[in-house]
Parts: C-alpha cells; structure tokens; sequence
C-alpha cells in the first residue's frame, strides 16, 4: 500500500484515535458537570454519551479495516475481513446513532418533534434492512433505497428542531436546534447530490451482471478480496471519511446539548 491510499488509511487511523480522545474528553467533562444537572437531564446525557460509543467504535473498526460491501473489498487480509463482520457492526452502530437523535427530538417536545422520534428509529431500521439485502444481492439500487430512507429520516429530523425554533426558545437551545437544522441541511444535499445518484448511476452500469444469490452468500461470509488500487476507493473514500469524522463529532457531541423541552419533576 503506498501513495494517496496509504496516506488516505493512515488518516482514517488518526481519527479513529482522535475520536477515541474526543470520547474520553466528552465523558470525563460530563461527569465534572453531572453535580450541576439535574437527575433526569444527567440521565439523557448519559444514554446519549453511551449510544456515542457504539456508533464510535463501529466507525474506528470500519476506520481501520476498511471495506465496501458491494464489490466485497477490502485493504487487509485478516480473520474478520468479512463483509458480513463490517456489515454487523455498521449496523448496532448506525441504529446507536439514529436512537441518538430519536431521543432528543422526543426531548423537544412539539408536535414535529414527537412524530419525528417516533419515525426516525423505525426508518433507519427499514434502511438498514434494505441495506442488508443490497449487501446480500448485490444489488446497488437497494443501497439507493437505504440512503433514501437516511435522508428522509434527516429530513423529519430537520422539520422537528425546526418546529422548536419556531416556539423561539432562547440561548443554548436555540442554537443547538439551529445547527442541528443547518447540519441536517447540509446532509440531505450531500446525500441528495452526491451519495444517492452515484448509488444509482452504479446500479445502472451494473445491469444484469450480478452473481447468483448462493455465491452472493458465499462472498458474504468469505474473507474479502483485498485491492490496494487508490481507483478503486477514490469514490467511496469521500462518504467513508465524512462518515468516520463528522458522524462521529456529532455523536460524541450531542451528549452535552442543552435541555430542550421542559424540565420534568424529580418524580
């Protein structure tokens, strides 16, 4: 490995680490503000830090053993370079991160919000079930559908924080919902432009070439085949990197957002 493929890795490895650092500093920062919190506020916060890392060290596993389901490809040759490893853990991380987000719109308290909680666990439960059956199949057009049921999920996302700034509340939470709406807005494009059609323009140059279903399986659980040509990584690497970065920050941050909705009673 060497080249622009070496240095993209060896990136990913440094911010795996960084992450790791950035958890630590977010948790030990929680505990020196929990005597401050009240108790069901510091419990949310808590839950939140917790789901961080699952989504954390799922991303630091797929960081460091890269892999792109599909083409069943990998950068190292080792025991659990299996598509069907990678695919598992993206998915108890991916489901830690949308519960991330679940629980602090129910916390907004409007009516956008409540349904938008509701929603968002359950559609990216579907996607990564459409997920699964674009890995199994091979099929690039379910990977379309997978990252379609993401946007939309941003998209309720973005409609409940914005339902919380129109109720006008003042200080840290208003500047949480209006970065949370902004970010979101910058992620429905990203996916909208970028990450969707290249999915689609994929499945269209595939066309009927994909493997029968049993070898599909076989591939699946096998170990992976390893390509160290920086051509045939270049365009995933740039939704891997923001994936592994920006994600991450998000989840390891969203642990200290201010209250949003009403205090509740101790009771």
């Amino acid at each position: 490995m060497h080249g622009p493929l070496l240095a993209w890795w060896l990136a990913l490895c440094a911010a795996a680490l960084v992450n790791v650092v950035a958890w630590a500093w977010s948790a030990r920062r929680l505990g020196r503000r929990a005597p401050h919190m009240d108790a069901h506020l510091l419990a949310s916060r808590r839950l939140l830090l917790w789901l961080s890392t699952g989504y954390l060290l799922g991303c630091a596993f797929r960081s460091v053993l890269p892999m792109v389901d599909v083409p069943r490809m990998c950068l190292h040759d080792n025991a659990i370079s299996r598509i069907v490893v990678g695919r598992s853990i993206a998915t108890v991380a991916e489901l830690c991160f949308a519960a991330q987000w679940a629980l602090l719109l129910r916390e907004a308290d409007t009516r956008a919000a409540a349904l938008a909680s509701r929603l968002v666990v359950p559609l990216i439960v579907a996607a990564e079930v459409f997920s699964w059956a674009a890995v199994t199949s091979g099929d690039y057009l379910l990977h379309a559908v997978e990252n379609s049921l993401w946007t939309l999920a941003a998209a309720l996302a973005i409609a409940g924080f914005g339902s919380l700034l129109l109720r006008r509340p003042e200080g840290a939470a208003a500047r949480f919902a209006a970065a949370a709406v902004v970010g979101g807005a910058i992620y429905v494009g990203f996916m909208v432009t970028v990450d969707v059609p290249m999915y689609i323009a994929r499945w269209h140059a595939a066309g009927d070439r994909g493997l029968p279903l049993a070898e599909q399986l076989h591939t699946l659980v096998a170990r992976c085949v390893v390509v160290r040509d920086w051509a045939a990584w270049r365009e995933d690497a740039l939704w891997l990197s923001l994936y592994f970065t920006c994600g991450v920050w998000v989840s390891v941050a969203i642990a200290h957002a201010p209250r949003l909705g009403p205090a509740r009673s101790a009771s």
